[in-house]
């Protein structure tokens, strides 16, 4: 373990033990353990798309509630819109039958071959750009992978968070002229 891994992960024991000692409950986004109950889609669906979306963009950092989120915003959307369910639907379907067995029972790498075999597809398209907006939109996304958020309000990147990298060694001046 590094010793900034090491840091954080003790900053997270002691936050939780505070919390914990404070009486203040700490609740995750979802429990994975209760089945999740889909307003459109049906369990297996809602699996394999978690599954689909975890293989698009997969983080180590991220546990699978994070892509609940974006589960729920395309079931959101199949409720109200019979084209979008109809569109994930067949994806699903078409995933499921792309390797001889269901996406979600298959390693990580056949699910890898079974989305690139539906890639060119606007099932696939679907299911990106919804998981580009509905996870790196998520603030607790962007906690998990260190991105500090906008910074505008203290003034931009030229003055807050371009050159905010401690862990590199200082460039030579002549690769950082001061701006005019």
């Amino acid at each position: 373990m590094k010793r900034r891994e090491f840091l954080q992960k003790g900053a997270l024991v002691v936050a939780g033990a505070a919390a914990v000692a404070s009486g203040v409950a700490v609740i995750g986004y979802a429990d994975e353990s209760v089945p999740k109950k889909w307003k459109s889609l049906t369990a297996h669906e809602g699996q394999t798309l978690q599954k689909m979306a975890r293989q698009i963009f997969p983080h180590d950092r991220l546990d699978d509630t994070y892509y609940l989120k974006v589960v729920e915003d395309l079931d959101s959307e199949a409720s109200t819109t019979p084209a979008t369910a109809k569109l994930l639907r067949e994806g699903v379907a078409q995933l499921d039958h792309s390797m001889d067995a269901k996406f979600a029972d298959l390693s990580s790498d056949d699910q890898i071959k079974a989305i690139e075999k539906v890639e060119d597809t606007p099932f696939f398209d679907k299911v990106h750009t919804t998981e580009l907006v509905s996870l790196y939109d998520n603030h607790g996304v962007w906690k998990q992978l260190g991105y500090p958020g906008a910074s505008y309000q203290l003034g931009g990147y030229l003055h807050h968070g371009f050159n905010d990298l401690n862990w590199l060694p200082e460039p030579p001046e002549s690769a950082s002229p001061k701006p005019v």
